[in-house]
């Protein structure tokens, strides 16, 4: 059985990949030499500045990637020799920090997490182009409405089938880390049936969407001020960010000069 090589000079690089290669218990060897590599290597992980020391195609820089977990995930799907998937499914948790997980032919290919929910429509065509399949099917959490609505417009323009799934018990008990929680909870959504979405979404901030949003620009302003109703649902319709709205109210408080 073919297994991964770890070929690289960087230090740093090459710790963070035994870490990962060691919390998911996938086999590997550490390559001292590019000579004579043992022919159980199926494909070899290094760095993206070595990248042309090796003379074979199944190499992956491991830091040419937004984290090396993904580069790993990588690696696993090459060493299977996986072409193209019967059926893959992407699901997402929605949130202000969304998690992501692609299953692919009941094999769990990918899981991470994006720090906007403007990040999610880059990351998923990413993973329509790595994990080529026959049926996609793109499932959401039917939680945090107006997040979840705005992803959902955001990955129409993708037209790639979209359901939205009872998320209720896709949550991962309170004691696991945050990050890794929503990405769990993303590959557990991945599995579910969920009803079609047909066209796009309305976007309606309620009453308590637009006073959290300006009781979080009170926080991040230390108290200094509030940012006002209308700008507070421009940032919850994805039009601007927090940080944004506060430059653009602190801006409009401004004395004009006369």
């Amino acid at each position: 059985m073919k297994t991964i090589g770890v070929y690289t000079k960087n230090f740093s690089l090459y710790y963070d990949i035994l870490k990962i290669l060691r919390k998911k218990k996938i086999p590997y060897v550490s390559l001292t030499s590019l000579k004579n590599i043992p022919s159980k290597i199926g494909v070899i992980l290094t760095s993206n500045n070595e990248l042309h020391d090796l003379k074979t195609s199944k190499v992956i820089a491991a830091d040419a990637y937004d984290n090396v977990e993904h580069a790993v995930d990588l690696a696993e799907q090459m060493l299977i020799g996986k072409d193209l998937y019967k059926n893959l499914y992407i699901g997402i948790d929605p949130g202000e920090k969304p998690g992501i997980a692609v299953v692919g032919d009941d094999l769990l290919l990918c899981k991470t997490m994006v720090d906007s929910p403007k990040k999610v429509v880059i990351k998923v065509k990413r993973f329509l182009k790595e994990y080529p399949a026959t049926q996609v099917i793109i499932r959401i959490g039917h939680g945090s409405v107006l997040i979840r609505n705005r992803i959902i417009n955001s990955l129409m323009t993708l037209e790639v089938p979209i359901e939205i799934v009872d998320e209720t018990k896709t949550t991962p008990a309170q004691e696991v880390k945050r990050y890794l929680r929503d990405s769990e909870a993303a590959a557990a959504i991945a599995l579910i049936h969920g009803g079609k979405v047909q066209s796009k979404l309305p976007l309606k901030p309620t009453r308590g969407e637009i006073r959290n949003i300006q009781e979080k620009s009170r926080i991040h302003t230390n108290g200094r001020f509030t940012i006002s109703e209308k700008i507070a649902k421009e940032v919850l319709e994805g039009k601007l960010s927090l940080n944004e709205a506060i430059e653009l109210e602190k801006n409009n408080k401004k004395p004009k000069r006369l």
